[in-house]
């Protein structure tokens, strides 16, 4: 069993850094080959433009999707992308670890989904969905937010939290192939004691552990 863990956070103190490093400890105690991408030790550069790619199909007129299928049968991406690239190839489960920024992926992370998604490489020619590149892989969000539970409920004041994450588990995960697990959602950490924080952390400790027996939910269906 192979896990990759994509993390974004500025701060190595935060919650979220917390939460990625458990999970790492929980997965290799249960057996698990792990690899992660902390993308802001990386200083991962989150805007495409040539430098994604060491080949050339247009010198004269940049589309992107034209050269990642050009740089996805000519073997071109950059290194860095290509390492990234391997990585979800290599892994049976993706979890993205970060905060929930503007109801979204912060800008880093969005980049990197930018960047390594790549046409040719990791969807298209009809493969998306259920015929899409990872399929039999699972793929989890694991998340923080400011506000509380109670605003992320249906009738809350920013809506369906499921609705929110709606656009990144259908447009990204599902869409590439990945089965969606339910996510992991910390609603306002920084509100919380320790005691609490530490309870969170021991809580998704052991879901960690016991992550391969979970079920994919049905992300068409909210």
């Amino acid at each position: 069993m192979k896990a990759l863990i994509v993390y974004w956070h500025p701060e190595p103190k935060s919650f979220n850094y917390a939460l990625f490093s458990t999970a790492q400890t929980a997965l290799i105690r249960a057996g698990w080959e792990v690899k992660t991408s902390d993308l802001h030790a990386m200083a991962f550069d989150p805007v495409s433009s040539r430098a994604n790619f060491q080949t050339v199909k247009n010198p004269d007129f940049l589309k992107l999707q034209i050269e990642e299928m050009h740089a996805s049968e000519m073997q071109g991406f950059s290194p860095d992308l290509e390492l990234e690239m391997q990585k979800i190839e290599w892994c049976d489960l993706m979890i993205w670890q970060f905060p929930l920024w503007w109801f979204g992926l912060p800008a880093v992370l969005k980049g990197w989904v930018d960047r390594v998604f790549a046409m040719g490489r990791t969807y298209g020619g009809g493969r998306i969905y259920d015929t899409g590149v990872f399929q039999g892989k699972r793929a989890l969000l694991s998340l923080t937010t400011g506000g509380p539970a109670e605003a992320y409920a249906k009738d809350g004041f920013n809506g369906d939290i499921l609705g929110i994450l709606k656009p990144i588990h259908r447009g990204m995960l599902e869409f590439v192939g990945f089965d969606v697990l339910a996510p992991s959602i910390v609603y306002a950490p920084v509100r919380m004691s320790e005691e609490q924080r530490n309870a969170e952390l021991e809580r998704y400790s052991r879901r960690m552990a016991d992550i391969t027996g979970e079920t994919p939910i049905e992300v068409g269906r909210y």
